[in-house]
């Protein structure tokens, strides 16, 4: 299982038998989402890691992480790196929570999705309110629903469509939709035949005494 990169230097990191590998940020195949199963394959060289650039090392502190043979520097100072060859079992939705933002020039927006595990992904203006373009302020607060449908291997980000417009942040029913939507949640109506396999003849209506009971959360 590879977990994404959570404090944004570009790597992952991997759990089962290479446990303790860096997957570093350049790929062959598009890397997993969030929970997904992934295979990796351990390389033969290892990454400087930030502790060591940072320390008493003598290391440059702006230096970036670089790959490097294991001989050429201190065994405390590395970390051996692997690289994913494929996904084993797609578990995320590919669906994620955020907002857009319009880019100059460009006939697509970056969506910026909430959740910092997912890339950022490039979404077809098209999709996008007809008036985004012009007036892109009105919707810095509306949060929309994009899925992944594809991560080209020579981009940093991800490519999309949105899926809908889920209403203004920070308000209960839009924040909830989103997670459902997120987690591939079906919450759809009932079909009849479900409803058919209810007893009949019963009052379904909540009586007024127990609403009184109740409270909205």
């Amino acid at each position: 299982v590879v977990k994404s990169d959570t404090d944004g230097e570009g790597a992952s990191e991997v759990d089962g038998p290479t446990e303790g590998s860096a997957v570093q940020g350049q790929r062959s195949v598009p890397p997993p989402a969030p929970d997904d199963a992934a295979e990796p394959q351990t390389l033969q060289f290892y990454s400087t890691g930030s502790s060591c650039q940072n320390g008493s090392e003598g290391w440059n502190k702006d230096k970036p992480c670089s790959l490097v043979e294991p001989h050429s520097v201190s065994d405390k100072c590395l970390q051996r790196t692997a690289k994913v060859v494929y996904i084993v079992e797609q578990k995320h939705s590919r669906a994620a929570t955020g907002f857009i933002k319009f880019l100059p020039d460009k006939n697509f927006a970056m969506f910026s999705p909430v959740d910092h595990r997912v890339p950022r992904v490039n979404v077809p203006l098209t999709d996008c309110p007809t008036d985004f373009a012009l007036r892109p302020g009105d919707y810095a607060n509306t949060l929309f629903i994009c899925r992944i449908t594809s991560w080209p291997d020579n981009s940093t980000f991800a490519e999309g469509r949105l899926v809908k417009s889920l209403g203004q942040a920070g308000e209960i029913e839009p924040e909830t939709e989103g997670i459902l939507l997120e987690y591939d949640v079906d919450f759809s109506e009932f079909s009849e035949d479900v409803l058919q396999c209810l007893p009949q003849n019963l009052p379904w209506t909540i009586p007024p005494d127990e609403l009184s009971k109740r409270r909205d959360l």
